[in-house]
């Protein structure tokens, strides 16, 4: 996959139809457990990021 070089805080929204849904217990739970291996005390933008590409039930 190919890196960009602009930080994802600072790109534009999205024009999409698509809407964002929230993270399910799964995710949040997969984003702390990341957060927390990292030494963070809560899940920032790039966990919550990486959590919500993985499948809502796992």
């Amino acid at each position: 996959m190919r890196q960009s070089q602009i930080p994802p805080w600072k790109k534009p929204s999205p024009n999409g139809k698509k809407k964002s849904q929230p993270l399910s217990e799964a995710q949040k739970d997969a984003a702390r457990q990341r957060a927390e291996e990292n030494g963070r005390r809560y899940p920032n933008l790039v966990d919550n990021m990486w959590a919500a590409k993985l499948p809502r039930g796992s």
